[in-house]
């Protein structure tokens, strides 16, 4: 078998819902040195399956992995569909759990639409202007940088981008048995200011994944990538270095 150093296999890091690039752009200078490193577009893929699907026919052979939001759940797509071919897996600001039913789930499946409807009628910037409000830690509303590098990211995406993505994220699986699938080294991560994916919500996920690392970064809400870039390059270096189970734990597991 080929032994190898540092850099290991190369990184893919998948956005969330509206995002691009730009979301991993102000820590890829930081964590390059480790690890090639290369940003998924989902396109018009409408389901996690598809957008999972669609990374395994651009990836190669075999590779680690880092999503945001919604990108950590077709991260965990991609694991479901290709276990083999995942090195590592970082999941970052996320969720694992389906639409829940009866009224919590309609509570969701309507804040999801109202957006779509201030999309629809008064067109993406204006949604991105609203939606961001809830996405950030408190404090760096006033930072007019970063909102701005936020609302035009999501300006970037169309329309029928933005529905096709609610529909996948509506329509999202379960993944209690990803998790508890998972053998690469794992890091799960979250701001601790996250309102949309609370920790709590990434404690559980740790229990279900008990050798993974959770990291929480100060002062971050739910960008955290772009409001503590620093902070969450870190953690990924920290996790890029991890060895593998196999390796940590010896043989004995054969």
């Amino acid at each position: 078998m080929r032994q190898h150093n540092h850099p290991p296999e190369p990184l893919l890091l998948v956005p969330g819902l509206m995002c691009d690039e730009a979301v991993w752009a102000p820590l890829i200078p930081l964590i390059a040195h480790a690890a090639p490193c290369s940003v998924v577009d989902h396109g018009a893929a409408s389901s996690l399956p598809q957008m999972a699907e669609q990374l395994l026919r651009q990836a190669p052979a075999r590779f680690a992995l880092a999503g945001h939001s919604m990108g950590a759940r077709v991260a965990l797509e991609v694991f479901r569909q290709a276990p083999d071919r995942v090195s590592r897996i970082a999941l970052l600001d996320t969720g694992y759990l389906p639409l829940a039913a009866g009224e919590a789930g309609q509570s969701e499946k309507d804040k999801r639409q109202q957006l779509l409807h201030i999309a629809k009628t008064q067109g993406v910037r204006s949604m991105a202007s609203a939606w961001v409000q809830g996405m950030v830690h408190p404090q760096r509303l006033s930072d007019a940088v970063l909102m701005a590098s936020i609302v035009t990211m999501f300006e970037r995406k169309s329309l029928e981008i933005f529905e096709a993505q609610i529909h996948a994220l509506l329509a999202r699986p379960d993944a209690r048995s990803v998790l508890q699938s998972l053998h690469v080294p794992t890091l799960i991560a979250c701001g601790d200011h996250d309102a949309w994916a609370p920790l709590a919500q990434h404690q559980a996920m740790q229990a279900l994944v008990p050798h993974a690392r959770l990291a929480v970064f100060a002062d971050a809400g739910h960008m955290a990538p772009m409001e503590q870039a620093q902070a969450v390059a870190d953690a990924l270096l920290q996790w890029l270095a991890a060895e593998g189970i196999g390796q940590a734990r010896g043989k004995e597991a054969h």
